[in-house]
């Protein structure tokens, strides 16, 4: 199946085609990459730390929408966009543990880049044994500049997290609908919070920007700003 029966949305941007994804990821065929922002790992294992009564399962669930992605497509390199981890609490026998077999499981091919964020500053990067290539943003690879915080690059089309986007749908009435949105603008795109268990923050479309929301499996193109 291609991305677009798989839900995925296509832009042109800085000459290149990227797929929108409905699993709040970024596919660039050219580059066989994929990319994703703020997975947030562990996050619920920090809060329980903290003798929060938050769900369980939040990270098995992330690893899993990562493995399935990266079966699915062909990529040769999967990049995070920041925010890997989500705290040094967050590093328990458990999370570390799932994280060993979620690399392992992964196909040999795919190599991990880690553009890292302001929560990786504090919980300090991936274990070693996973492989991961760690970078100070912006990790330049034309005709896109690979960041975290948002804004626009000299280096190239910023591609960024950071900001968990969503956007309100009005109905009729006081009916209204928030879902998590890619926020694309003139120099740069803003990928929406790829982690379960995140809060977002509503945004609206700025001057030369459109939202493309998510939900119910797909990604679709909002009127531009």
């Amino acid at each position: 199946m291609t991305p677009g029966q798989m839900g995925g949305q296509a832009v042109t941007l800085a000459g290149e085609t990227l797929w929108l994804l409905p699993e709040h990821a970024v596919w660039w065929p050219a580059a066989a990459m994929l990319m994703a922002a703020d997975v947030h790992i562990g996050k619920a294992a920090a809060f329980r730390a903290l003798g929060q009564p938050v769900p369980h399962g939040t990270t098995a669930d992330n690893l899993a929408r990562l493995l399935d992605l990266a079966r699915r497509y062909p990529a040769r390199e999967l990049v995070f966009l920041g925010d890997f981890l989500h705290a040094r609490a967050a590093r328990t026998a458990a999370v570390l543990l799932a994280l060993h077999d979620w690399r392992r499981a992964m196909p040999s091919r795919v190599r991990c880049t880690l553009v890292r964020g302001n929560h990786d500053t504090h919980a300090g990067d991936p274990p070693p044994e996973l492989g991961f290539t760690v970078v100070t943003e912006p990790l330049v690879a034309p005709p896109f500049a690979l960041c975290h915080e948002p804004g626009a690059r000299a280096e190239g089309y910023a591609l960024a997290g950071h900001l968990h986007p969503a956007c309100v749908l009005r109905g009729t009435g006081a009916d209204a609908l928030r879902l998590p949105c890619f926020v694309v603008g003139g120099r740069g795109m803003i990928l929406p919070a790829f982690g379960a268990f995140i809060g977002h923050a509503t945004v609206r479309a700025g001057e030369g920007e459109r939202l493309y929301p998510v939900g119910d499996g797909r990604v679709w193109a909002l009127p531009g700003g």
